[in-house]
């Protein structure tokens, strides 16, 4: 029996998001525990007879019928969502009741409150993006401490004192609730920070973590169809994650190894996404407010637009980095400026801005800080110094992908 496990994490987030609407977020538990058992009965009914002609729908109304025979069973001791009134306790009403939170548009507006309700302010970004992953995206545990280079057991504590939190709240987030705007912010950021763990992040396993990318997309859009949450940043947001997205097929080769920017095969970027990307840009482009994700956006659509590195316009790069960095300065955003300074005018300018970023000991972990130290001095003729930053950068390199390609650049100093 074949069964895609992006279906079960997809309906995973679907049947939780309902599940809670249904129970009260005071029954988080309950409803996760719901949605196990509807998986159980899949595997082994499906192994049996196969997989049905619609899997979704099938888990769907397993997960209904188990939410009615909870309801039945302990309406009498539990105390459920204040959303359901007195509608559980009489039968009359009980079925319609969920049927009517079963459907299809109300389903698509709890996964939209359940991602809002996992932004809570008073949790951390590390906590709502975990329980984006968990509750939202169907990711288990010892996936998202692979992800984020955590162990599990943390992960564990870090997911269950934010489910503590949320509990207070007894219900979904309301989307009409005058916090709307501070949690859509965060939701953004989360969003963000999800779609950079897929496309750059520190996985043990993958420099790539492409269905983190894909997850990221997908949330974003539920922004983008609800229309108090299409806002310009979140145009601007989706057109990053697209321009971005588009370059997924050349940032690893056949035999799995990291290729850059410069040596990628551009014929290989997704065209479709590409104009996509642009066209959201273009959307974003209404009113004065100017969000990290429009200059970011930009700089991608510069990068897209250009057939190699050598004609893309490294100037304007900088100069959309320059507003990058008076927006929303940190030693990453001034290094990927002096990259780019160095791309426009020589290394001896990038170097120089290099070695003047603040706080540039937070970089000290990061393999490409030293990897782009070791290309401007190599490009400097300085094949020792080269060499020393490449084996630096090799040296905490957080996979084997970033190791292998590393260790090829210190190698190449020595020819």
């Amino acid at each position: 029996m074949i069964v895609d496990e992006h279906l079960f994490r997809r309906e995973s987030g679907r049947m939780v998001a309902t599940l809670t609407r249904i129970f009260g977020m005071h029954n988080l538990g309950l409803a996760e525990d719901v949605v196990q058992d509807a998986f159980c009965r899949a595997l082994e009914t499906w192994k049996l007879r196969g997989v049905p002609d619609n899997p979704a729908a099938w888990l769907l109304k397993a997960a209904k019928n188990r939410a009615i025979d909870v309801l039945r069973k302990e309406r009498k001791v539990r105390e459920f969502s204040p959303e359901l009134d007195k509608r559980h306790e009489s039968e009359w009403t009980l079925v319609p009741t969920i049927e009517e939170y079963f459907q299809p548009t109300a389903i698509k507006d709890d996964l939209l409150r359940m991602m809002f309700s996992c932004c809570d302010p008073r949790l951390s970004e590390a906590a709502q993006v975990a329980l984006v992953l968990h509750l939202v995206c169907g990711f288990g545990t010892a996936e998202i401490a692979a992800a984020f280079l955590s162990g599990k057991a943390a992960i564990e504590k870090r997911i269950s004192r934010a489910k503590h939190v949320l509990a207070g709240a007894k219900r979904l987030f309301d989307l009409t609730d005058r916090d709307f705007s501070v949690r859509l912010t965060a939701v953004r950021r989360a969003l963000y920070l999800l779609f950079n763990e897929g496309y750059h992040g520190a996985s043990r396993e993958s420099v790539v973590r492409t269905e983190l990318c894909r997850e990221a997309m997908r949330l974003a859009g539920l922004l983008l169809d609800f229309a108090p949450a299409a806002t310009p940043a979140t145009y601007a947001l989706c057109a990053l994650m697209r321009l971005h997205a588009a370059r997924l097929p050349a940032r690893i080769d056949a035999a799995g190894d990291l290729t850059p920017l410069a040596d990628q095969d551009r014929t290989l970027w997704d065209a479709s996404l590409i104009k996509e990307g642009q066209r959201l840009l273009e959307r974003s482009a209404v009113g004065s407010d100017l969000s990290e994700y429009h200059i970011e956006a930009a700089i991608a659509a510069v990068h897209a637009s250009a057939a190699s590195s050598r004609e893309t316009d490294w100037m304007e790069i900088v100069s959309l980095y320059d507003k990058l960095v008076a927006l929303q300065p940190s030693p990453i955003v001034a290094l990927n400026r002096a990259i780019a300074i160095a791309q426009a005018d020589g290394p001896a300018p990038g170097l120089a801005e290099i070695r003047a970023i603040a706080d540039a000991d937070r970089l000290a972990e990061y393999p490409f800080y030293h990897a782009a130290i070791g290309e401007l001095e190599l490009r400097s003729g300085n094949v020792a110094s080269a060499r020393k930053s490449f084996q630096a950068a090799a040296a905490v390199a957080r996979n084997p992908t970033e190791r292998r390609f590393l260790e090829r650049r210190a190698s190449a100093c020595d020819s």
